[in-house]
């Protein structure tokens, strides 16, 4: 299984990545998971969306089909990650809920995407010498997601009406589903970083958010497209990336190369 699972992993990090990418062409503006607060300062605010969104949609692109996908992986991470530390950060810090974990949100989830670029970057093999610094940092993405899940987990019990009110009706008892899915989120948070637990954790957290797209997102982004620069589609493909993440998180070997 481990086989196509991994290279299945990338295709959908990869068409999540491009699908965030081609949101800035379609609402012209950033999804918030990108940039929450475009500087007033900064002119050529519509130069910045196309270029932002032309860089995830290539990066996308060149992952998907191996087009120096290692190489293009490696530096589309600390991209993001430079977009959280300047972008998302700041903006947080000033604002009058930085001390809110629900406010982070989207700060973390550009840092598990940034992570999942450093992981579909060990997934694929190549020689492609680059900085001994980045090479050191791309262990890291799979302690970025990690981390990003245990705290959603965590959201689950912080915030729970708000969780319940996002399972559809037809699956009813939505507090449970809140509980068990915040359970399941810290686990396999914790787990993918365990290593006797590593394979399995992930394993079963790809499927859990996979099944998530299909039950959850997809049937509210249909609903509701527009409000929050399509906020609810841009759910949708960083959950397909983030099952991604996890099924390439389910291979043995330290590097990741498949």
């Amino acid at each position: 299984m481990q086989k196509w699972l991994v290279p299945a992993g990338r295709v959908l990090y990869a068409i999540g990545l491009s699908s965030i990418g081609l949101m800035h062409f379609f609402y012209r503006n950033f999804p918030w998971v990108v940039i929450p607060n475009f500087p007033a300062w900064l002119p050529f605010r519509l130069l910045w969306v196309i270029v932002t969104g032309t860089a995830f949609t290539i990066a996308g692109i060149c992952i998907l089909f191996n087009l120096k996908g290692r190489k293009v992986a490696e530096w589309a991470g600390a991209g993001m990650l430079a977009l959280v530390l300047i972008s998302h950060i700041p903006n947080q810090l000033a604002g009058q809920y930085a001390m809110v974990v629900g406010a982070w949100t989207n700060a973390l989830k550009e840092m598990a995407l940034a992570g999942g670029a450093w992981i579909a970057a060990l997934s694929i093999a190549g020689d492609i010498k680059l900085p001994t610094w980045l090479e050191r940092v791309l262990a890291a993405g799979r302690y970025m997601f990690g981390a990003m899940l245990a705290i959603f987990g965590f959201d689950h019990f912080l915030y729970p009406q708000f969780v319940a009110s996002l399972v559809p009706a037809w699956i009813g008892h939505q507090m449970f589903c809140t509980y068990f899915a915040g359970v399941a989120l810290m686990a396999g948070g914790v787990g993918m970083m365990v290593k006797r637990v590593a394979r399995m954790a992930s394993l079963l957290t790809g499927v859990m958010i996979f099944l998530w797209v299909l039950m959850l997102h997809i049937p509210r982004a249909i609903a509701d497209p527009y409000t929050n620069v399509g906020n609810e589609w841009a759910s949708v493909f960083e959950a397909l990336a983030f099952s991604g993440m996890a099924f390439m998180l389910t291979t043995n070997s330290n590097d990741g190369k498949s």
